[in-house]
């Protein structure tokens, strides 16, 4: 069972998926269901027996193309809705012990164009008004599957977090006339102490706004909204960037950093936004090498974030070990 419920005091919805207490939960690794089948093996999601880059619905989603009614009526202001939209899981190699870090600049630009054709693809749909792309890394971070993986949420709504940033960027835009992200990279790179790199049409950095200690944004200098408007020059950009942030954030404490990657892309609920700057973030959770900034009362319970840390000196620390464009792959 799955469906929208609405928060009539945060004015969100909250969607309920009582199936997905099912989902297979850190199976050994003869029993991946992400790695490919081998011949005599068990059948696994992807029944071939090698891949690139793979993409299917996800077998416990949060949202259906063909959802189920709901358990209970809409009752005065509680609001319930069939719990339509798609959820992908998107299965970056065939390799099981690796991760995104250790793939190819070449292979990461191939993801982006996966990345690309979903956002196009799902965003046509006539239900589907926001698609999140994103990955879950590291079991800190609650992840059930080892195997190298991201997912894509192709919601019947705009988020939340996403719709305050839609509001501030128009508000900005009415009153200056001007993109507010694009102000942001304009005083990050005036500043530069929380630079981390820029690489030809992207800029990497701890914002000045950070809520994670080692939080880092990916800012295309050139002002569009998805991925659906991207170059070719600046997907291998990009590419580039990622890359560089991956293997940045393994050699800072000498482990395979956790994060979730999040892609802030604009709505595709038919409206026009041209205020609105692609984004790409990273929230790793790890304060320290021994350390992890959990989101406890003032996160959880009041919405607001505390740093135990500085911007401007968790910047160098990074930067730091991040590697040069020419030394990668």
């Amino acid at each position: 069972m799955s469906e929208l419920r609405w928060h009539p005091l945060l004015r969100e919805w909250v969607i309920t998926a009582t199936h997905r207490q099912d989902r297979t939960f850190l199976p050994p690794r003869d029993y991946c269901p992400l790695c490919p089948t081998k011949s005599g093996k068990h059948e696994t999601e992807i029944p071939v027996e090698t891949f690139d880059i793979a993409v299917f619905e996800n077998k416990f989603p949060s949202l259906q193309r063909q959802p189920p009614q709901p358990a209970i009526e809409p009752m005065g202001i509680f609001d319930v809705r069939p719990a339509e939209g798609v959820c992908e899981v998107v299965v970056y190699t065939p390799e099981h012990d690796t991760t995104l870090t250790d793939q190819s600049v070449s292979h990461i630009r191939r993801l982006i164009a996966v990345w690309r054709d979903r956002y196009i693809e799902l965003g046509s749909l006539p239900y589907v008004k926001y698609v999140f792309i994103f990955e879950n890394k590291g079991e800190v971070i609650g992840v059930t599957l080892h195997h190298p993986h991201g997912q894509i949420y192709a919601y019947p709504f705009i988020p939340p977090l996403m719709q305050r940033e839609l509001s501030a960027l128009s508000e900005h835009r009415a009153k200056t006339g001007r993109c507010l992200v694009c102000d942001v990279l304009q005083q990050e790179t005036n500043y530069g102490k929380r630079i981390l790199f820029e690489e030809g049409n992207f800029v990497a950095f701890i914002p000045f706004y950070a809520r994670w200690p080692y939080e880092v944004h990916i800012i295309p200098r050139r002002h569009f909204g998805s991925l659906a408007e991207i170059t070719s020059e600046e997907s291998w950009d990009l590419a580039y960037a990622l890359k560089r942030v991956l293997v940045g954030y393994d050699k800072l404490f000498g482990f395979s950093m956790p994060f979730i990657m999040a892609l802030h892309q604009t709505p595709t609920d038919d409206q026009e936004h041209p205020y609105y700057h692609f984004q790409l973030q990273f929230y790793p959770p790890h304060r320290t090498s021994t350390k992890l900034k959990y989101l406890a009362g003032s996160e959880t319970g009041a919405g607001t974030f505390i740093n135990d840390s500085l911007p401007e000196e968790k910047a160098p620390e990074l930067r730091a070990v991040i590697p040069d464009k020419e030394s990668i792959e």
